[in-house]
């Protein structure tokens, strides 16, 4: 058996690799919808940052054998639909690909294509729930599978194949899905803007406020809105060209200020391209428009943006900030949203220091606390793309090829 593991944003036995992608946050220009939902090409270009995997992250191990009688998928130590459309897609694509690499032979010293498959995939962070599982999800996937085959080409458009975010999931730091305009799809490829180092004081704060399921999914969300709503049309047709050009500009100047204020501005034009649809999607919540509020106070206060919220399709809030306001205003979310339970568990990942708010701050900022309102806060920065996990114990996959037990 050949297994690979790996993991990120977030691959027996000749070899055991495991691959782990991180999940990414959106600054600006989210994929409004989809021009064709079968080769999932977006109606705009989009820009995104790829999260550490040190804190956010999908680990996935893929495996090869002659013993192997099916296709198999487990999804978070449950099996799962491996025939679903979608992750066909993907391994018709890798091993098409793996193929036209042979010459359309079969190389003895290679993997046999006719060998069944099993892989498992794990995220650390809520699925379903607008943090990009499905983008880490399927990058991780399509990397697996490509370290499997022995595949080292351009992999972004295969990822989105499976999800059309995956495609920036394949590369770190910040990354561009470009639209593309040929009809096959080959154009519409990401490119990396920025690598994970190039903004070292950038800080991302995730703000869990549910973990559950979104009731109206992005894809099936997102298509009803490129459908019914005439904001999203005018949006992805002379709105986010100018922003995503400011944007990147943004980040190559590590302009806090602009990039802050352009992240909220088209966070909050997206949600309202959803309450534009027909019928109207409701991914924030009442907690989240709180969050909305108190950045807002938070930055007001300061006189200038210390704070940028993003909202992807669900409830939980992702803050941009430079490393000398992380202290104080996790302290504000924490005097803010008291946790109920949790407190020792409240802030999660990255270390946060301590920080006393000034009385002008506590006065000005503060309002009535929402105890347990946010389940915990995620510190987290900018971080690379696709990591091969060497150490063999922490593959998802046994010698057997069927998932480990996890204590």
């Amino acid at each position: 058996m050949l297994c690979w593991s790996i993991s990120a944003i977030k691959l027996s036995c000749h070899s055991y690799p495991s691959h782990a992608i991180p999940s990414r946050a959106m600054p600006c220009s989210l994929a409004g919808g989809k021009r064709d939902t079968d080769l999932i090409l977006p109606i705009n270009s989009s820009l995104s940052v790829t999260l550490h995997q040190d804190q956010l992250k999908t680990t996935t191990t893929a495996a090869a054998s002659r013993d192997f009688t099916e296709d198999r998928l487990w999804l978070n130590g449950k099996e799962a639909d491996v025939g679903h459309p979608r992750v066909q897609a993907c391994l018709r694509e890798v091993r098409r690909l793996a193929r036209k690499r042979r010459g359309g032979g079969e190389d003895a010293a290679a993997l046999s294509l006719s060998y069944k498959i099993h892989i498992a995939s794990e995220n650390n962070f809520p699925t379903a729930a607008g943090l990009a599982s499905s983008a880490a999800g399927y990058a991780c996937l399509v990397s697996a599978l490509a370290r499997l085959y022995g595949l080292e080409e351009e992999l972004s458009e295969v990822a989105r194949r499976g999800s059309g975010s995956a495609c920036r999931s394949m590369f770190g730091g910040f990354v561009q899905w470009q639209r593309g305009e040929r009809p096959d799809g080959t154009d519409s490829l990401a490119l990396q803007v920025a690598p994970e180092t190039h903004w070292p004081e950038l800080r991302v704060l995730v703000l869990v406020v549910s973990g559950e399921k979104k009731p109206v999914g992005s894809t099936a969300g997102m298509q009803t809105s490129v459908e019914t709503s005439p904001l999203l049309k005018h949006r992805a047709e002379v709105v986010v060209p100018e922003r995503l050009a400011q944007m990147m500009q943004h980040i190559r100047d590590r302009d806090f200020e602009g990039f802050g204020q352009l992240a909220m501005r088209d966070s909050n034009q997206f949600h309202a391209t959803c309450l534009d649809t027909f019928p109207p999607i409701f991914y924030l919540t009442d907690v989240s428009r709180h969050i909305i509020a108190l950045a807002h106070r938070y930055n007001a206060h300061h006189g200038h943006t210390k704070v940028a919220y993003s909202f992807d399709a669900g409830p939980n809030a992702v803050i941009f900030a430079l490393t000398d306001t992380v202290a104080e205003f996790v302290e504000v979310v924490r005097r803010s949203f008291p946790p109920a339970t949790n407190g020792d568990q409240f802030v999660r990942g990255m270390p946060v220091g301590s920080a006393v708010l000034p009385p002008e701050l506590v006065a000005a900022v503060l309002t009535e606390p929402v105890p347990g309102a946010v389940q915990y806060i995620l510190h987290t920065k900018p971080g690379p793309g696709p990591q091969l996990v060497d150490d063999p114990s922490q593959h998802l996959l046994g010698p057997d090829g069927l998932p480990r037990s996890r204590a």
